[in-house]
């Protein structure tokens, strides 16, 4: 059954879905196979259902048919005294998607969590750290484009500040994603869902992008990782695509030798740029469609223009 799941994000079965029989096994591996695509949701929906069960296990519950709202709503409870507000309605929607997929499936007759709700959270600015664009500017000057890491690591970073890309997307991304089209390079990122979201190029990020695929000699091979990681000992870039967390920890390497003391991470360049753009008369409809963002309201998350009214304002207070 776990041939279903790519090994690396299969879920362990837990004892109360073992113990309800093997329908309900078969059905909890299906949740996950055939209902969640996005890896990492994968995984954290996955975390959350075994830790749940497992409390519920530990509680004194030995089916899935006697998990009641109650336990549902005291395990949520334990979990807003543990983590933030988000993640506890990530949880929450977890144990309430998979416990509907059981329902369906005919596995337990009831959905526990349908009547538990989660904490309140409103959110108006993201919490995302953000560079200045100097900031940013010194960021990329700063690597040496002499190495093939320092290629790869210049167009990463490149990339997500210019065309607003997640680092998901980035990664995802193939060689021959990277195209001309009318004269001038093209990017073509992958975004969640299987779709996929193309954006011409700034002229800084096209330099970068062209001294990338020519200097670590990847133009030979379009169906191949446009970001690979590093092979130990050779300093030559690999077949392996670079995953999200080395990208991360490049990032804060990156940061560290450059003198930034900000903690950014993947997101952070993201924001960077949005904000960049809109502080020199960009609008956020054209924003939110170069982010691909569904909704305006996302992309106000990562405006931070208000960042800078609000330290002008404290500056005011002269004692």
């Amino acid at each position: 059954m776990n041939k279903l799941i790519p090994i690396s994000t299969a879920p362990v079965l837990p004892g109360l879905v073992t113990a309800t029989g093997d329908r309900a096994g078969v059905r909890f591996l299906e949740f996950f196979a055939a209902q969640i695509r996005n890896p990492n949701t994968r995984r954290a929906y996955a975390r959350a259902a075994a830790e749940f069960l497992a409390w519920c296990q530990g509680a004194g519950v030995i089916s899935l048919p006697q998990v009641q709202p109650m336990h549902v709503a005291a395990w949520i409870e334990l979990q807003g005294r543990e983590v933030s507000a988000p993640s506890v309605k990530q949880r929450l929607a977890a144990i309430r998607n998979l416990f509907d997929w059981l329902v369906t499936g005919h596995t337990i007759d009831v959905n526990p969590a349908a009547s538990v709700h989660g904490p309140r959270h409103v959110v108006r600015t993201g919490k995302t750290p953000v560079l200045e664009p100097a900031e940013a500017r010194r960021l990329l000057d700063s690597i040496d484009a002499s190495t093939p890491a320092g290629l790869r690591d210049k167009a990463l970073i490149g990339l997500m500040v210019y065309s607003f890309a997640r680092v998901g997307a980035a990664l995802a991304m193939r060689v021959e994603d990277v195209y001309t089209q009318n004269r001038r390079l093209w990017v073509r990122l992958h975004e969640k869902g299987g779709k996929h979201h193309a954006m011409p190029c700034h002229h800084s990020l096209e330099e970068i992008m062209e001294a990338y695929i020519a200097g670590a000699g990847l133009a030979g091979n379009p169906k191949g990782p446009l970001f690979r990681t590093i092979g130990r000992g050779t300093g030559q870039l690999t077949g392996t695509s670079l995953p999200q967390q080395n990208a991360h920890a490049m990032i804060r390497r990156r940061a560290a030798a450059a003198g930034i003391k900000t903690l950014i991470g993947n997101h952070s360049f993201r924001a960077t740029g949005i904000t960049a753009y809109l502080k020199n008369g960009g609008t956020l409809e054209k924003a939110a469609a170069m982010a691909n963002h569904a909704s305006t309201r996302t992309t106000q998350l990562y405006d931070r223009r208000r960042d800078e009214m609000s330290l002008d304002e404290v500056e005011r207070i002269l004692i």
